[in-house]
């Protein structure tokens, strides 16, 4: 990946997942001591990250990766992401004249002489946060004010103005908590990615005190809480952000030509492993003895004029107080990235930005792009219903339809974009004509190849689990899920853990492990991906890439193979 200044205009940045959208709201959170970041998917075009402890990196409480139910993820950047681009949009070029310069030029990202969070939105970031908090269910002992706090504005709108889909800067991830958003395309208020944060509670379960022995657990039933766990983490007091506007923004492979960036930084950082977000009592039961016995909607109050602004008496530590004096010091969920075990000293590091999703154009026909096997996966862009593409059929499509208008007509992806799944059917005897979602389409009489359309399934999967548990390969050729890999796999030993072969890999190999060997993800921070299950190799070859040493194996009796492809 590579990173460069927004005035260059060409910023690359790593992605995430996709679902249909009609606009991509990007939400990524990060952890503390790490370079994580988590994506959130909402159905929304917008986008976010979250990193407890920026977009990118997150941190959190005990993570769980064991989804119990499988997502598709919307475009956006916590983690959840479809970027939509709404031609001549009056509405945003509004929104965005609010942070032009006065002789109409955009703002320059390191020009300090202008502020980059309006005062209205600022307050409307700050109260919006202390309501949230004080409603929190179950209710909250402990949950405190929350405050401006000038320093965090200063720091998040430096990291706004690098114009980059992911936490940082990295110097200072261990000391603050972060929260992405991002959009583009329709006009949104800063507060729309604040509730987007916060909506993640539906998927978050309260850890108990009689769960909690002596850490407590961690469940989240969707693919990102985090963001959620930060916004309500109990001693999180102080709150910065700042809003940017971002030429050429690359979120998640797809260029936003001016895209609203908000970062929002946390002190003291929230999700700490082994804790709840707060304590479970009436509101203010469980006051800190700093705050004197004031409460105020809920939360633990100062009545010292610090209405709106920190103002720095004493730095305080993210420290819960314990329910029983047996409660050891909390520790960071995320640790920061060291050398594997296989460090060799040279770590012959590869980086593979190949991916099994191919862009399309609004009228491109699946008979002129479909010409593999790696022809299943589609990205489309936004404002396909104004385009010219033509579709045949209805629920079958013809192998001459537009790809994205056949995803448009089945409702897989909306004017917005997205990415879709295409299955060949083999010859269909006659297409009917039907008008759905705005999309209206052809009748044919003569016997034609057809193709069906779905949704990209998203699912998280462990740093042990294997394309032959998964996804195995069979004829004829399945769509298998978009994958999610936790961070730190090299971090796991076990006998599930192995890595067989070079660029096609033995089904029996982890599927993390493999991604991280072949260059697709990192092992400090995870991320997506997607695999292609092929037929059987007579020859598995060994190598040492990226710290993993991979086997080598001839002439297989059992098992078939798989390829692994990055997500941008």
């Amino acid at each position: 990946m590579r990173s460069v200044s927004c005035s260059e205009k060409t910023l690359e940045l790593r992605v995430s997942i996709i679902e249909k959208g009609a606009e991509i709201i990007c939400y990524l959170k990060k952890r503390p001591n790490t370079k994580t970041w988590e994506k959130r998917e909402k159905k929304t075009l917008s986008w976010s990250s979250s990193q407890g402890g920026f977009f990118r990196p997150i941190s959190m409480k005990c993570l769980s990766w064991e989804w119990q139910r499988g997502i598709a993820a919307l475009l956006f950047i916590s983690q959840t992401v479809f970027a939509m681009m709404i031609p001549n949009s009056t509405r945003l070029e509004a929104m965005l004249e609010k942070y032009l310069e006065e002789d109409g030029e955009w703002a320059e990202p390191r020009q300090r002489s202008k502020r980059y969070i309006t005062e209205s939105d600022m307050q409307l970031i700050l109260d919006l946060h202390n309501k949230l908090r004080g409603q929190v269910y179950p209710q909250a002992s402990n949950m405190e004010y929350m405050v401006w706090d000038p320093e965090l504005e200063r720091s998040a709108e430096s990291w706004a103005h690098t114009c980059l889909w992911e936490h940082g800067p990295a110097s200072m991830l261990s000391q603050i908590g972060q929260n992405l958003g991002a959009h583009w395309g329709r006009d949104r208020p800063p507060t729309f990615h604040v509730q987007a944060w916060y909506d993640e509670v539906r998927d978050f379960s309260y850890p108990y005190p009689q769960e909690c022995d002596p850490y407590c657990p961690y469940r989240c039933h969707g693919p990102v809480c985090s963001h959620y766990t930060q916004l309500v983490w109990a001693t999180s007091s102080r709150i910065g952000c700042a809003i940017n506007v971002c030429y050429n923004m690359n979120v998640w492979g797809m260029i936003w030509a001016k895209a609203v960036y908000l970062v929002c930084n946390y002190s003291p950082p929230g999700n700490w492993w082994g804790h709840a977000p707060y304590k479970h009592g009436s509101p203010c039961s469980a006051l800190p003895p700093s705050y004197g016995g004031s409460c105020r909607d809920n939360l633990c109050y100062k009545d010292d004029g610090t209405e709106r602004y920190y103002h720095p008496e004493r730095e305080e530590t993210n420290y819960i107080e314990p329910e029983a004096p047996r409660t050891p010091e909390p520790r960071p969920r995320a640790y920061a990235p060291t050398s594997s075990p296989n460090d060799h000293g040279e770590r012959n590091e590869v980086v593979s930005t190949r991916q099994m999703s191919q862009q399309v154009s609004c009228e491109a026909k699946l008979r002129d792009k479909c010409k593999g096997t790696t022809c299943n996966r589609y990205e489309c862009p936004a404002g396909c219903l104004q385009g010219n593409g033509k579709v045949i059929g209805s629920g079958y499509y013809d192998m001459q339809s537009s790809i994205c208008g056949a995803g448009l007509h089945a409702g897989i992806v909306d004017n917005e974009g997205g990415w879709l799944d295409i299955t060949r059917v083999g010859r269909k005897e006659h297409f009917t004509k039907s008008n759905k979602n705005g999309v209206e389409t052809l009748g044919k009489t003569q016997s034609a190849n057809a193709f069906t359309v779905s949704k990209v399934p998203v699912k998280a999967i462990s740093c042990e689990t294997t394309v032959a548990q998964y996804c195995p390969f069979k004829k004829p050729i399945r769509h298998c899920p978009r994958l999610y890999c936790p961070r730190n796999c090299l971090h796991i030993h076990s006998q599930n853990t192995r890595v067989i072969g070079t660029r096609v890999y033995s089904d029996k190999s982890s599927i993390c492990l493999s991604a991280i060997h072949a260059g697709v993800i990192q092992n400090d921070s995870g991320g997506y991906l997607d695999v292609m299950p092929v037929d059987r190799r007579r020859q598995y070859v060994a190598s040492y890439q990226n710290g993993i040493s991979s086997e080598s194996i001839r002439n297989p009796t059992v098992g078939k193979a798989f390829r692994v492809f990055a997500v941008i």
